[in-house]
């Protein structure tokens, strides 16, 4: 079975799957991110993140 890139909505407390597939790429990292385990992302930027290491880093290069 390929895995596919999902498209998703990033909303406040959840997210909408736009575009059927089995994960998401991180914006920092670029590792796969399967939607079971997805966790962090940045409503703003539309934006996921594999864990909270990498949304911290992306929110200290944002506040420079």
């Amino acid at each position: 079975m390929t895995k596919k890139l999902a498209k998703i909505k990033f909303l406040p407390n959840n997210f909408q799957i736009i575009e059927e597939g089995d994960y998401v790429q991180c914006a920092v990292s670029g590792k796969k991110i399967s939607l079971e385990k997805l966790n962090y992302w940045n409503v703003d930027l539309q934006e996921a993140y594999f864990s909270y290491k990498e949304a911290c880093l992306k929110r200290e290069t944002n506040d420079k």
